[in-house]
């Protein structure tokens, strides 16, 4: 198969990249470094051409509503509209966990994504996943006031970016499912101790209070609405396996 991966470059999209590669299948990477832009369209047809399925897992780094919104409908929307000119056959968009529950700020974006994925004429499937181990990598980062960082309250059950990855090659190659079972990882954190157990691992030594931060969708967080339901199909490798693996000082 021909499998095209938009956003390839990324944390999920480059492990998609190489589950498809593993699985003996072509992968054909769309980002603006090989030459296609999903948000004017620029490349996307000729890229697209003889390509069997597309996984769309791009992104946006913003907190807006309205940012992340128009990122998604234009990226999704220009994909799917390109797809069904070169007779794709499958559209798999990576979303995430609880949108529905919680449609704020970000995540009303991923909303307008799945959206624009349903209204596509090419058949598609929509994965969605928990918060990946790296989430704590960059609610560290975003996380500093000055000279303090802070560590958010939050319910979590993280997953392997790699096992993401794997499964969205998985649904890629397979026949389209709609919304395909959400996808976790194998047991519950609490965000605020996974921010300070990275910020140990990479060498911080500061205090790092825990915080629980304003906004809606913290807020739904903290109350759990990020948490996958029954049925959840479940990974393998747990924050405290990853953060083993991570380079520290």
């Amino acid at each position: 198969m021909r499998i095209a991966v938009a956003g390839g470059t990324g944390v999920v999209g480059s492990r998609v990249v190489e589950a498809v590669e593993a699985r003996g299948d072509q992968a054909v990477v769309l980002s603006r470094g090989t030459g296609v832009d999903v948000i004017t369209g620029s490349g996307l047809d000729a890229a697209l051409e003889g390509v069997d399925a597309v996984v769309d897992t791009t992104n946006i780094d913003t907190l807006s509503a309205s940012a992340a919104t128009s990122f998604f409908e234009r990226a999704t929307g220009n994909l799917a509209a390109a797809s069904a000119r070169a007779g794709v056959g499958h559209l798999v968009v990576l979303s995430i966990v609880g949108i529905d529950r919680m449609p704020y700020d970000y995540y009303a974006g991923k909303v307008a994504q799945e959206r624009a994925a349903e209204a596509s004429s090419v058949p598609w499937t929509i994965l969605r996943a928990t918060q990946f181990h790296e989430f704590a990598a960059q609610m560290f980062a975003r996380g500093r006031i000055g000279p303090l960082h802070v560590a958010p309250r939050a319910r979590v059950q993280p997953v392997a970016a790699r096992e993401v990855g794997r499964h969205l090659a998985t649904l890629a190659a397979g026949a389209p499912q709609g919304r395909a079972a959400d996808l976790a990882g194998p047991r519950e954190e609490r965000l605020d101790e996974m921010v300070k157990a990275y910020a140990t691992r990479v060498g911080y030594r500061g205090w790092i209070p825990s915080v629980s931060l304003p906004g809606r969708q913290l807020k739904a967080m903290r109350d759990g609405l990020a948490l996958p339901g029954p049925g959840a199909t479940l990974g393998a490798q747990t924050f405290a396996q990853w953060l083993g693996a991570v380079d520290h000082p």
